[in-house]
């Protein structure tokens, strides 16, 4: 039987993101800041001009001027973009919150010229590593259980191959790893409810979590990871995904079997079979 598209479940709660979005500190955006950092770092690299850029992200009066000339919108499960009508598309920040993140994918590639560049940051899968296991280990000690906390963030490899599956060409997935240091846990909680990264995940707890919880993270956290000055470090692992919109000017790889020359040759070696 078919699932009626209203009770598909979902992974992140579109309102409770909303709300933590505008109570977001500018002062605490570092991550932002260090993507438009690797936005720009990266687009230096490619040997073109764009003339119509478009970004993509939660947070436009951030991103407003990251990209010159770029028509900034804002993050949605139905994006603002013209089709065909891009030769660049960043999506900045706002794949790890996506319900549907190969349905964003699909549309930016389709917003794309034929060989037009698509770039987008987002936070992986070791980001908050330090925060998921004392908190989780805490939760079980105290409460008996688990419940969902820390979005389940892409592996980058994984991310990687959602760039195939939305039919991007030459796609290509890295990663930055970011690290800040904090003066407790509660600090570090802090932080990212200032970000706008605070717990929007449709099946969090709806409910007070005893302080005991806390107590206890706070603990593990330190006696795991803490630094020589007792900070306690927090990873944030930023990957950077490109691909480009097909088009037939564009590199293919050659038909098995139609080489023309040796790879002993060319080694200069000597040819030889494997052993059994």
């Amino acid at each position: 039987m078919r699932i009626p598209p209203q009770d598909t479940p979902k992974l992140v709660d579109s309102t409770a993101r909303a709300a933590y979005r505008r109570r977001i500190q500018l002062d605490a955006l570092f991550l932002h800041d260090a993507a438009i950092d690797e936005v720009q770092d990266r687009l230096s690299m490619v040997n073109r001009t764009f003339m119509a850029p478009a970004i993509v992200t939660p947070l436009p009066q951030v991103w407003d001027g990251a990209v010159p000339g770029a028509r900034v919108s804002q993050e949605a499960e139905v994006l603002d973009l013209e089709p065909a009508a891009h030769d660049l598309v960043v999506h900045a920040m706002g794949l790890h919150w996506a319900n549907d993140p190969v349905g964003q994918l699909i549309q930016c590639r389709r917003a794309l010229k034929p060989d037009g560049l698509f770039l987008a940051v987002a936070l992986g899968g070791e980001t908050l590593n330090e925060l998921r296991a004392a908190l989780g280990q805490a939760e079980v000690e105290v409460s008996g259980g688990l419940s969902p906390r820390i979005a389940p963030m892409a592996e980058i490899r994984d991310l990687g191959g959602l760039l195939q599956r939305a039919g991007f060409a030459l796609p290509v997935a890295d990663n930055v790893d970011l690290r800040a240091e904090y003066r407790d846990i509660w600090h570090l909680m802090r932080d990212l409810r200032a970000m706008g990264e605070g717990n929007a995940l449709h099946a969090r707890l709806r409910h007070s979590t005893r302080r005991a919880v806390f107590q206890r993270a706070q603990e593990l956290y330190h006696s795991s990871f803490a630094t020589d000055l007792g900070r306690l470090p927090a990873t944030f692992d930023l990957i950077c995904l490109t691909g480009w919109s097909p088009d037939e000017s564009q590199p293919k790889p050659l038909r098995p079997g139609s080489a023309t020359a040796r790879l002993a040759d060319a080694l200069k070696t000597k040819e030889g079979k494997l052993s059994d």
